[in-house]
């Protein structure tokens, strides 16, 4: 145990939604306790490789190890990967000096939640699905305290530990947004809207895929371009390596004219704004007037956390948790939910521009997403510091109990807040 100075290694990545909660509980960290030592562990081919040491924080990597899911050759090579990948794990872990490991999920997660056990490392978990991952399930059999978004997850704790629902951690931006459109939207959608390059006065409908995109809903929504732009205008977020086809079918619909970049520099140029990925996507957000987009549990708080009606696509592989992330705000009424099949250009050329154009069903959808945002916060789809505030003093505890014991009394006193 390090006297003195804690040193936490957060674990997990590959996709935004495991990143965002991750470096959103790191930037928690460093305001609680600025002298705290914080590093992360993922791999060298997810989104943390980028959005990490962009945030300020040391990235140790290892390679994904999936874990099988039927037989094939790969089941055969796992258990000599696992080993070489949790042995590198024990390397990063000692050099490190860690005291605590909170792990968020993803590829990266379950070699460290293995390898942490073995070493006596107390381990926190943060899940942010309607129902867990694999790895996040491996983990909770050792976990000391689960953090969890929503009732029902399908991990099973071991006996003594502590599971608390205490919401998705918001990035800093999102939160610093529901405050800022709360106190006046219009400006902060004119503010937004000059900075994208986009009208103000315009309804807009921003499409996004994820970090990594989605190519059935890219072609479905680019091959409705021209039914789309009737009615407002586009901000359609590809994915990386997918804009080339998207601004083909785009052009194929409503004509190459129609489309532009984003930023100032594209203002008057066009309405469909295209892009690979946007950084600010708190930009888009405060100019949306409807959101098409895919339901993972971060897009999904996000957007109920900020009150914005969307079309939530559910992946349509996995455990199906992108369908049960999206039923709660779907059921308050905060938007439609759409299987990834359904969702073609008839779809959305029979009941897209519909909903744009009947300005008072998308008011009823939005006072519904509103009303999540203000009623919930503390629950489900909470700005950052009330959403961590239990995970975060729970995992500063770590730092000093290494004691199992001791540890989940000290866990005690700091869960409730």
């Amino acid at each position: 145990m390090n006297q003195g100075t804690p040193h936490i290694v957060l674990a997990g990545g590959g996709t935004a939604g495991h990143v965002n909660p991750l470096l959103a509980v790191a930037g928690a960290i460093r305001d609680i306790e600025p002298t705290a030592q914080v590093t992360v562990i993922g791999t060298a081919v997810g989104l943390e490789k980028d959005l990490v040491p962009e945030a300020g924080y040391e990235l140790d990597t290892i390679e994904k190890v999936p874990f099988p899911r039927r037989p094939n050759l790969y089941m055969l090579r796992f258990p000599a990967k696992w080993k070489r990948e949790t042995a590198k794990v024990r390397s990063i872990l000692e050099t490190r000096h860690a005291d605590v490991v909170a792990g968020f999920g993803g590829y990266a997660s379950a070699p460290v939640y293995a390898t942490a056990h073995k070493m006596g490392i107390p381990i926190a978990i943060h899940e942010q699905n309607a129902r867990a991952g694999m790895a996040n399930k491996l983990g909770a059999r050792w976990a000391d305290f689960i953090g969890t978004v929503y009732e029902g997850t399908g991990l099973k704790p071991r006996a003594g530990a502590d599971v608390e629902r205490v919401g998705l951690p918001l990035r800093p931006a999102i939160a610093s947004l529901t405050k800022r459109i709360g106190d006046d939207r219009a400006a902060v959608r004119r503010e937004s809207a000059a900075q994208l390059g986009v009208d103000p006065n315009c309804p807009l409908v921003l499409v996004t895929g994820g970090s990594l995109g989605a190519q059935s809903l890219n072609r479905a929504i680019a091959s409705s371009a021209a039914d789309l732009l009737a009615h407002a205008q586009i901000i359609h977020l590809t994915g990386r390596g997918k804009i080339s086809e998207v601004r083909e079918l785009v052009t194929a619909s409503a004509g190459a004219d129609v489309l532009t970049g984003i930023g100032p520099e594209s203002a008057g140029q066009g309405d469909y704004h295209t892009a690979e990925y946007l950084e600010r996507i708190d930009l888009a957000f405060a100019c949306a007037d409807l959101v098409i987009c895919r339901a993972g549990a971060g897009s999904v708080s996000e957007l109920a956390a900020l009150g914005l009606p969307a079309i939530y696509v559910p992946l349509p592989i996995g455990n199906g948790e992108q369908r049960f992330n999206a039923e709660p705000v779907v059921n308050a009424g905060g938007g439609l939910l759409v299987a990834d099949k359904d969702l073609t250009p008839q779809w959305v050329h029979e009941h897209v521009p519909d909903l744009l154009a009947d300005h008072e069903t998308t008011c009823r959808i939005r006072p519904q997403g509103m009303g999540i945002r203000h009623q919930k916060r503390c629950r489900n789809h909470g700005p950052a510091r009330s959403a961590i505030s239990r995970t975060i003093q729970v995992v500063f505890r770590y730092h000093s109990v290494r004691d199992t014991d001791q540890f989940r009394s000290a866990a005690r006193d700091t869960v409730i807040i």
